[in-house]
């Protein structure tokens, strides 16, 4: 029989283990480097979204309108692939790529998923894209174990 823990009562990963956080901002902070901040903002949004992590849906929206990005890309982020022109191309092969590597499914990243963002950024930029969803998929399982909340504002 599995018991429920209340939220409070859920281990928080920060306090048990200090070295996993720091080297979780560690490999934050590497995955970021190269990559355009409001599309980085947009790529931990969109996978936040499909994780369902109310934590890092808070905070990334927050720091993406700080940042400027524009209120209807945040508004139809959940569609962008339905959002037409409003976002670039390499946007929405970032985005495309994002929930693949969010959803694998069977047979991992489709080819033409991954063509498509060949196609518009360098290796360089295709290795942090790639990067920066890995890591937030990992925050966002990190943050379900634990049951973070968003801060009431």
């Amino acid at each position: 029989m599995t018991q429920t823990l209340a939220t409070h009562d859920r281990i928080k990963l920060y306090k048990t283990s200090p070295e996993l956080y720091d080297a979780m901002m560690t490999l934050s902070s590497a995955a970021a480097t190269d990559v355009d901040p409001e599309l980085g903002e947009l790529i931990k949004i969109r996978a936040s979204q499909i994780n369902h992590c109310a934590f890092c849906l808070d905070m990334h929206t927050r720091d993406a309108r700080k940042l400027g990005v524009d209120e209807q890309k945040l508004d139809v982020l959940a569609a962008w692939a339905e959002a037409g022109d409003l976002f670039s191309e390499r946007e929405r092969a970032a985005l495309a790529l994002t929930e693949a590597v969010t959803v694998l499914g069977d047979h991992g990243v489709p080819e033409d998923v991954y063509q498509r963002a060949a196609a518009v950024f360098t290796e360089r930029e295709l290795g942090q894209v790639t990067a920066m969803a890995v890591v937030i998929n990992a925050w966002n399982r990190i943050n379900a174990v634990a049951r973070s909340l968003p801060a009431r504002r």
